[in-house]
């Protein structure tokens, strides 16, 4: 997907798909809300994310990349909440983790993951 067509349908995603999607991301497995602070206004937002459980916290497939503003969001704030499966979580110490192989990933979602050119993920560990 080449980047101007990604931030087209990432544009397309957060006016439609995410509102549509946000309610059932909340109780599926394999998906999640991830709630931040916008860095500048402050304001809580809700993203619709691919969250699968890893090591000691949480890892978010980054399909839209690093530069997603949730993403910067999350880094600025040092962390965010998460709904999954129906639970809400505060995550904290984020961490970018770059895998060509895809190999934090579930080996079940690595196929689409490929297809979908996802290199990138977010790291989060559970606080304490």
């Amino acid at each position: 997907m080449s980047p101007r067509l990604g931030r087209r349908m990432a544009h397309f995603n957060r006016r439609v798909t995410n509102h549509v999607t946000r309610p059932l991301a909340r109780r599926l497995p394999g998906f999640g809300v991830v709630i931040h602070a916008g860095r500048k206004s402050k304001q809580l937002h809700q993203t619709p994310v691919n969250v699968f459980r890893y090591n000691d916290g949480y890892l978010i497939a980054l399909t839209y990349g690093v530069e997603s503003d949730w993403v910067k969001n999350v880094l600025t704030a040092g962390g965010c909440e998460l709904i999954t499966r129906g639970r809400r979580r505060r995550l904290i110490s984020p961490q970018i983790l770059h895998d060509e192989q895809r190999g934090p990933a579930p080996t079940v979602v690595r196929p689409m993951l490929r297809l979908l050119r996802v290199t990138d993920f977010l790291h989060l560990e559970g606080a304490r």
